[in-house]
């Protein structure tokens, strides 16, 4: 049976307030941007022209219907996006540093994303679906947990891909020793993983990242990892091959919010077009290229999940710097 779905993601959605100036009392001015990792990617992933789907929940206030409007307008099917009538969505104050790096402030002891439970999983939609993605910001707390976990177990029963991005969040676990146990949970479920460098060094505490790609291959037997290296572009890892691809850097870096997202949408999409069978390196190539120059893309812009570059956007940029 076909599957109408070609991603569906758990997990947090979110306010962004990202920093924009100075009011003319030397104030800093924060811009309200609709976030959240999964729906970054679900947003990319239709821009490139898939049909995604968001399980989630927000609060029954302004930023919970701001981000329901926002979901909803770039495409994604919001039927599994819950509303909290008693907890307030999920506030992240983003401060970026010189060269687009953040440090995060949550406003969430509760966040309306902490609320969803198993029962509110929409078990259709997922057995409806070819790739089911998920991060760890949806295993911080006991209901939410038993909520993922469920939703990976229906979809790994319905025969979906299983993709996983840590994204891992310090500020937002009560210890990094139980932040380690979920990403290890992850990593034991997934076919795609996407993981940043320093979250391999927070695994294996080393910075030979071929070191803990081979450590998660001989562990977890994951078919396809992809490490993500900010400046140093990024990496496939699959079977027996290994393929590095240089950056996109860029002059016009506004902050980095939403790369890793866009470039693991990017790579979804590769398999969804391919197959997670019999890649060669020049697929893993391809792939790489085409993740990194969007993920470059997505820095010039403010916030990420409503402004994802086209696919004709990201060719002509790759065609631009060869």
């Amino acid at each position: 049976m076909s599957k109408s779905i070609d991603v569906t993601a758990l997990g947090e959605l979110l306010i962004d307030f990202t920093e924009n100036g100075t009011s003319s009392q030397g104030n800093p001015i924060l811009e309200v941007n609709p976030g959240g990792a999964p729906c970054n990617v679900l947003a990319m992933l239709q821009k490139l022209g898939k049909q995604t789907a968001f399980i989630g929940k927000v609060g029954n206030d302004m930023f919970g219907k701001q981000l329901t409007e926002a979901v909803t307008s770039v495409g994604v099917d919001t039927r599994a996006l819950k509303v909290d009538d008693t907890v307030h969505t999920t506030l992240a104050f983003v401060h970026t540093y010189p060269g687009g790096d953040r440090d995060f402030s949550f406003y969430r002891n509760p966040g309306a994303d902490m609320m969803l439970t198993k029962e509110e999983v929409d078990t259709d939609l997922i057995r409806d679906s070819k790739i089911f993605h998920f991060g760890t910001l949806s295993s911080t707390h006991e209901g939410v947990r038993e909520a993922t976990r469920y939703a990976i177990d229906v979809a790994k029963e319905a025969g979906a891909l299983i993709s996983f991005d840590p994204n891992l969040r310090p500020p937002l676990w009560d210890s990094l020793e139980h932040a380690k146990e979920e990403i290890e949970y992850g990593l034991g479920k997934c076919d795609i993983l996407k993981i940043s460098d320093n979250e391999v060094e927070f695994l294996f505490g080393t910075t030979n990242y071929d070191e803990g790609a081979r450590l998660l291959q001989e562990k977890y037997q994951i078919p396809l990892i992809l490490i993500t290296m900010g400046p140093d572009g990024s990496r496939a890892y699959y079977k027996d091959l290994r393929v590095e691809v240089a950056p996109f850097l860029q002059e016009h870096t506004i902050e980095t919010t939403g790369a890793g997202d866009t470039f693991c949408a990017s790579s979804l999409n590769y398999v969804l077009e391919h197959g997670l069978e019999n890649l060669t390196a020049e697929n893993l190539t391809e792939l790489l290229t085409f993740a990194n120059a969007a993920a470059s893309l997505i820095t010039t812009k403010k916030g990420a999940l409503k402004v994802m570059p086209e696919k004709e956007e990201v060719l002509a940029f790759i065609a631009s710097r060869q």
